[in-house]
């Protein structure tokens, strides 16, 4: 396991986490609370604005990635829908207020430190606010389907792709 994914401490007890054999695979035992330590995927939601047959895309101030362009996307909190995180990365990122539309798609991260283990897109539509970009986007900016700026990550690209498939 790569150092960045280590799980070594119990999170209930704060006890030396060992290895065993539980539902068909080694997971993270605790000995100390007898118990199996599972390690929850990290979800991300983000949403493909369009205006004009363009998509909104954020350049990233911030590592992973720093200065390549993604749609507006981040984290969802734990007592966050995955919606609710789309509609407000983009007000984060992007200033703008956006109405979702549809679902797009689910799309498996790369498996990157720091980099989510799914990525929930939806489609949307502005309703409102200034674009200006804010947070950890240094600029934000609409681009043509055939004229797309370095992208961020392997996520971006398929749900772009899967956006340009659906307008066609």
């Amino acid at each position: 396991m790569a150092d960045y994914l280590a799980l070594n401490y119990c999170p209930q007890c704060g006890a030396a986490l060992a290895d065993q054999a539980a539902y068909g695979r080694v997971r993270r035992y605790c000995p100390a609370c007898k118990r199996v330590v599972f390690r929850d995927p990290k979800a991300a939601a983000g949403v493909v604005v369009e205006r004009d047959g363009q998509a909104l895309l954020v350049r990233r101030s911030t590592k992973p990635r720093r200065g390549l362009w993604s749609i507006p996307a981040g984290f969802i909190e734990y007592d966050e829908a995955p919606a609710a995180a789309a509609v407000r990365e983009c007000a984060e990122e992007t200033g703008l207020r956006v109405k979702l539309t549809a679902l797009l798609d689910v799309i498996p991260g790369e498996g990157l430190p720091g980099e989510a283990s799914f990525l929930i897109v939806y489609l949307g539509r502005i309703t409102g606010g200034q674009l200006q970009a804010q947070d950890d986007a240094e600029q934000a900016a609409f681009f043509d389907p055939d004229d797309l700026p370095p992208l961020a990550f392997s996520a971006t690209h398929r749900a772009l792709e899967r956006w340009r498939a659906r307008s066609r």
